[in-house]
């Protein structure tokens, strides 16, 4: 038996599983970490802590299988977007600018609709947005101009922590085809966009395949990490694209849908897919494979701000949120006229409308908390039935749904998901489809599996939620309301 261990890096925290080339999970860990967020759209992250975190959960998971032969590789997964300022020697002068940081807005909304936007999203697969790290490098040269001047590389979490491993500034195809400075055709960096950004390739990381191996640990690591000389560590890919894979959402019309902090509706494509409605993005899983999708903002974050804002439970025990997801089950489907939009975090796909903004709609005296709830539930699956749409008018039908994420704890929610797509949605036996995802990337870097569609087999279904068609009619004429709110209203979000 051989196992390899895939560490997923996130916004809120950092996962690690043990996962065998027979599909078997063998250990988990994880830790969590703060935001540090401000009123002007600040969303950051502590490089030390995420270093910290990463160190952690690795020991974690070395220390449960240390009795264990086999082990192969460690394999990385990593949120996209992010931006790390570091100078000469390598040493952070920022925090990392998350996907979340909303500070770039008016530099993306100067080149939305424009010919020059147009063409980046075309040749990067990045829709225009402040998530792109484009943006953000454009807020840092007219706001932050003297760190923009003292800057030896612009960088993302990953390449940070591969440089502090490794020495070597180096970046994963995927993780660099969500910059909106790569691109997508010829894998190099996109001339346009960095003479736009005001930089060179040499403020950049050098673009490998995301099979790439290293294995010369810095030297403070060689010893504290205690691994053998010579293991192999696998920079992997993206966080989202690797959900498709440890999902096992690899052929035509197989979708994932992922609901964490954020979520996703995801397809796997052998080529970019382009929308001339610049709804869906085209990022890379390897060299020959492309994940098109869409990202909303606001996934299972929505539900912790409303049971922590608007019920006073912040903090509360899971078992809390779950009895509260599911006494929504007492609600009938559509909330009693109850429709909430979910944005507020703005909003990614399909609007990308930074200043979205959340409401509730229809509020009468018969409603209650549980309705409520369920409206918030509703809102959110509406917004990925939205991206859902963008992708099968893009690309093609949407045969079934592999579910990942925190939510797939919740089978109100599943169900929920299962009626609105009106397809049938499938859990598999995964802890971590990101972090599996990595760990089956690994496996492939290192030969022990010739294709990744194959590999998939890996991945079993554990659960099947069955649509219904009298709950999707119901669903179809609230979700008609809510596109429609957003239509009239967003002119006045924007004031």
């Amino acid at each position: 038996m051989a196992f390899m261990i895939g560490i997923d890096i996130g916004t809120t925290n950092t996962k690690a599983v043990a996962f065998t080339d027979a599909g078997v999970v063998l250990a988990t860990a994880g830790a969590s970490y703060a935001a540090l967020s401000g009123p002007d759209g600040r969303y950051e992250l502590d490089p030390a802590r995420l270093l910290e975190a990463f160190i952690a959960v690795l020991k974690e998971v070395r220390a449960k299988t240390a009795h264990l032969e086999g082990f192969a590789g460690i394999s990385f997964s990593c949120a996209m977007h992010s931006l790390i300022v570091v100078d000469k020697g390598g040493q952070p002068l920022t925090n990392a600018m998350t996907w979340a940081d909303l500070r770039s807005k008016p530099y993306a909304e100067a080149l939305k609709g424009s010919e020059t936007g147009k063409r980046i999203y075309r040749q990067t697969g990045t829709p225009i947005h402040p998530m792109s790290p484009l943006f953000k490098l454009l807020w840092l040269k007219d706001k932050e101009p003297e760190i923009f001047r003292q800057a030896g590389k612009f960088i993302s979490i990953k390449e940070w922590l591969w440089w502090v491993l490794f020495g070597k500034y180096q970046v994963d195809h995927s993780i660099a085809s969500a910059t909106g400075l790569f691109d997508i055709y010829t894998f190099t960096w996109y001339g346009e966009s960095l003479e736009l950004a005001g930089i060179t390739p040499d403020h950049l990381s050098v673009p490998v395949p995301c099979t790439h191996t290293e294995s010369v640990l810095t030297p403070s690591y060689r010893s504290s990490l205690g691994l053998p000389e010579g293991f192999p560590f696998i920079i992997g890919s993206s966080d989202g694209c690797l959900a498709n894979l440890g999902s096992r959402a690899m052929r035509p019309g197989e979708t994932t849908l992922t609901i964490g902090t954020s979520g996703a509706v995801r397809m796997t494509a052998a080529a970019p897919e382009y929308d001339p409605r610049e709804r869906i993005f085209n990022y890379i899983l390897t060299d020959n494979l492309y994940i098109s999708g869409g990202a909303t903002n606001n996934g299972g974050g929505v539900v912790q701000w409303y049971i922590g804002q608007l019920l006073g439970k912040k903090g509360a025990d899971p078992a809390v949120l779950n009895d509260l997801v599911a006494a929504a089950d007492n609600v009938a489907p559509g909330s009693d006229g109850l429709v909430f939009l979910p944005y507020l975090q703005g909003e990614r796909a399909p609007i990308w409308d930074a200043d979205a903004k959340g409401l509730f709609f229809g509020i009468r005296s018969l409603h209650g908390q549980s309705h409520f709830m369920r409206a918030v539930l509703e809102g959110i699956t509406y917004s990925l039935f939205q991206i859902g749409a963008s992708l099968e008018e893009t690309i093609g039908p949407i045969e079934h749904i592999y579910a990942s994420g925190g939510f797939t704890h919740s089978k109100t929610w599943l169900q929920l998901v299962a009626d609105v797509f009106l397809k049938k949605v499938f859990v598999t036996n995964v802890a971590d489809a990101s972090a599996i995802g990595a760990a089956i990337m690994g496996f492939y870097a290192l030969g022990f599996t010739g294709d990744l569609a194959d590999s998939a087999g890996m991945i079993r279904v554990q659960e099947t939620y069955e649509p219904d068609e009298g709950r999707h009619r119901i669903y179809q004429e609230r979700f008609a309301v809510f596109e429609e709110l957003y239509d009239r209203l967003k002119d006045l979000m924007d004031r």
